[in-house]
């Protein structure tokens, strides 16, 4: 079974799903951007969603926790200019009255809204900024033809939207799956600020719904690192409404397996876009680690050399050092023989080994410019130990993260 990407696709690209945005001013700012966005089942969907592992969650995360007992929901409300994060029991009581009132302007059950917010830590939610913009757009701004405002509302210091959608044939008909992402600083997810935001037509029940975001945010945001910062307020999301009119699927099988590796392409694929976009990045940087001895080892080791301070710095340099990379597979905390590892730096500039046997190489130091003057850059680590591999994802570390995150809250 083969799933094709939605040429402009996007949260609300599978049926019955809706969204719109409005601007509020949730966070002074000379730009009118929208910053209050709504995200619409028809219909009840099953649901499943993870969350930061940061012991200072957000007022949202500690709610959203409780809603997703139920298994079921039909909306999501997202804010981004606050994170509504260290406001204590009034921050809940705030994220629990906007709740409500986009319960009451749906019609909607109880425990049916999760709620989701995303900026600044520690500064009270502007509540009835975020009120007005929830009824300014339920019903009037609910379309199916706004899922690109929604992404536009919830980007924070991104520099572009991170939207898409594919669709996937199964066995007994066609379903689609869509998302919305943000993210581009404080991005060390382990369930940055990250938000991500799943739709899909697929009938599939709580249970399998939960096994397969699990199984996909493993191996993609899990997997991807701008700063080393785990965000309060990280959040990933899946609705799942059923009108696509399939069998409902209840277990695994050729169906399931089909439709988690749809799901873990388009992760994957706003992994990368978050990775890309992360604050001041002028490179996106791919480590795949090859020859492990089992994929836990990989992708440690990956995730060190990818996390690395100074092996982001040397890339935004164009320099290299391939000693930081040694460095940071040294520090990782896997067991392994140095004398084994070899690393080469590709892009689509070319391929340049640097290391073989844990020993540096002489190289073409021009070539090597060339190739990490690309905005993609690969580091290609092979080890020795065994065939297993990973590839995770990062970005450089430049002067402008340092401006950015210099005068943040300011």
């Amino acid at each position: 079974m083969e799933y094709k990407v939605i040429e402009g696709g996007g949260i609300t690209s599978p049926k019955g799903f809706t969204a719109g945005a409005v601007y509020v001013g949730v966070k002074s700012r000379k730009s009118q951007k929208p910053d209050v966005a709504v995200l619409y089942s028809e219909t009840e969907a099953s649901c499943a969603a993870v969350f930061t592992t940061n012991k200072f969650c957000a007022a949202p995360v500690i709610l959203d926790r409780e809603i997703l007992k139920n298994g079921k929901a039909r909306a999501i409300v997202i804010n981004s200019g606050n994170a509504n994060a260290a406001t204590g029991t009034q921050g809940i009581e705030d994220a629990r009255t906007v709740e409500c009132e986009a319960e009451k302007l749906l019609g909607v059950g109880e425990n049916e809204v999760f709620v989701c917010s995303t900026g600044v830590i520690g500064q009270k939610l502007p509540v009835e900024k975020v009120l007005d913009g929830v009824r300014q757009i339920i019903p009037a701004k609910l379309d199916a033809a706004n899922g690109s405002d929604a992404a536009y509302a919830i980007m924070t210091t991104d520099t572009v939207r991170k939207e898409s959608a594919y669709e996937l044939e199964l066995s007994s008909g066609t379903i689609r799956i869509g998302a919305m992402a943000k993210g581009s600083g404080m991005i060390h997810p382990n369930m940055g600020t990250m938000l991500c935001f799943l739709t899909t037509d697929c009938a599939i029940s709580s249970e399998m719904i939960k096994s397969a975001l699990l199984e996909t945010v493993q191996v993609s945001f899990n997997r991807i690192s701008v700063d080393g910062d785990t965000s309060t307020n990280d959040t990933c999301c899946v609705l799942a409404n059923g009108l696509a009119g399939n069998p409902v699927i209840t277990e695994k099988g050729p169906d399931y397996d089909a439709f988690v590796e749809a799901l873990r392409a388009l992760c994957v694929e706003l992994a990368k876009k978050m990775a890309s976009d992360g604050e001041g990045a002028t490179h996106l940087i791919t480590c795949t680690v090859t020859g492990a001895g089992s994929e836990q080892s990989a992708e440690t080791v990956a995730k060190s050399v990818i996390g690395s301070a100074l092996t982001k710095a040397a890339i935004f340099g164009a320099d290299a050092n391939w000693g930081r990379v040694l460095c940071a597979m040294g520090y990782s905390g896997e067991d392994f023989n140095p004398d084994k590892v070899d690393v080469a730096f590709q892009s689509q500039a070319g391929s340049v080994q640097v290391c073989a046997k844990g020993r540096g190489l002489d190289f073409d130091e021009d070539l090597a410019k060339r190739v990490l003057t690309e905005h993609d850059v690969t580091i290609a680590i092979t080890m020795g130990e065994g065939d297993s591999s990973c590839t995770c994802w990062g970005c450089d570390l430049t002067y402008e993260y340092v401006k950015i995150n210099g005068d943040y809250r300011t």
